[in-house]
């Protein structure tokens, strides 16, 4: 039994410790031989491989990013795309493929999986957490530790000249990490994708917080929006999931402040920061636990499945059921937060 392993998608902090776990589980329990693809998607379409054992995996628990490389290759858009992926997997004997990444990458092994019949079984990862079929992805954790560390810094120095610090995170549809780190690091103001804000609101808690002599710390998620208006975006181009790119609304909310309030208003954006480095405790427990049962999916035969966290247990349920719809955060979670702000 040969089994691939690949990792699509953003990087995130965890995806070194699914692959540990696949390749020490299946070599030393099962006698699998394994084999990685490099570069997301773009490794089983070009032929682009590496070798994996038990060697190859050693010391790399705590590392961010991946071995393997990533990246945002859409097999299915490239011309004979799921025809070089079968030769491919033909071609260096590859029995199943295990996939780890977010809704694009799993989307993708849905489609191969449940229409060209390519044995895939998947593992979610996004910092984002925006997979509705798992309580939580490994990456988040690190992600909301890295913001909230930031807030936590930019507190001082919005104090020390008074003025406003606008904190740009990622989520693009999802405002977990926003949620969770704003509320972690004592922001004033949370802004997130699922509810548009008001400007003019946001602006009048600014300014009572200033009246309480103490300075603001504005959270918001890169994919947020004013009531009126619309997402504000880095630049139009597209990546090959269709997907543009975002960063911009920090940069903005900061000169409508400044310009309404008077008040002197700056921008920090985390970007790839929240996503670099070291795993967290959680993500690598979490990570090493999806991957353990990835590979014991593999040896059921039981294809087409993700792994998932739902309470303690990991259970296994179809990818294209993960990927139907993001998991958003409820109004009602977002309400709780509200009596923080201003």
């Amino acid at each position: 039994m040969r089994v691939g392993v690949l990792t699509g998608g953003g990087d995130c902090p965890g995806l070194n410790a699914v692959i540990r776990a696949i390749v020490r589980k299946g070599v030393q329990e099962y006698g699998y031989d394994f084999i990685g693809f490099r570069d997301g998607w773009r490794g089983p379409l070009e032929g682009e491989t590496v070798p994996l054992s038990i060697p190859a995996v050693r010391g790399i628990l705590p590392r961010g990013g991946t071995i393997l490389g990533s990246s945002r290759t859409n097999p299915l858009a490239a011309e004979h795309g799921v025809r070089r992926i079968k030769d491919n997997l033909a071609k260096y004997e590859v029995d199943a493929l295990v996939t780890i990444g977010g809704e694009d990458t799993l989307g993708v092994a849905a489609t191969l999986s449940d229409e060209y019949g390519i044995p895939c079984v998947g593992v979610p990862k996004t910092i984002d957490n925006d997979l509705s079929a798992t309580d939580y992805t490994f990456g988040f954790d690190t992600a909301v530790g890295i913001a909230t560390e930031a807030i936590d810094r930019l507190h001082t120095t919005a104090e020390s000249h008074m003025r406003v610090l606008v904190v740009e995170v990622m989520g693009r549809h999802a405002g977990w990490i926003a949620l969770h780190s704003g509320l972690a690091g004592g922001a004033n103001v949370i802004l997130i994708p699922e509810q548009r804000f008001d400007i003019d609101q946001v602006c009048a808690w600014v300014t009572s917080r200033f009246r309480a002599s103490y300075a603001p710390i504005v959270v918001v998620a890169e994919g947020a929006m004013p009531a009126e208006g619309k997402m504000i975006l880095k630049d139009e181009s597209h990546d090959s999931f269709g997907h543009v790119r975002l960063s911009g609304v920090g940069e903005w909310l900061a000169k409508e402040i400044e310009r309404r309030t008077g008040k002197e208003a700056r921008t920090t954006v985390l970007g790839h920061v929240q996503r670099g480095g070291t795993p967290s405790a959680f993500d690598r427990w979490l990570a090493t636990r999806f991957g353990l049962h990835a590979i014991e999916a593999v040896r059921d035969g039981d294809y087409g499945v993700m792994v998932a966290l739902r309470g303690t247990d990991i259970v296994r349920v179809p990818i294209a059921d993960a990927t139907a719809r993001l998991k958003t955060v409820d109004p009602t979670l977002y309400a709780e937060v509200g009596v923080f702000f201003g």
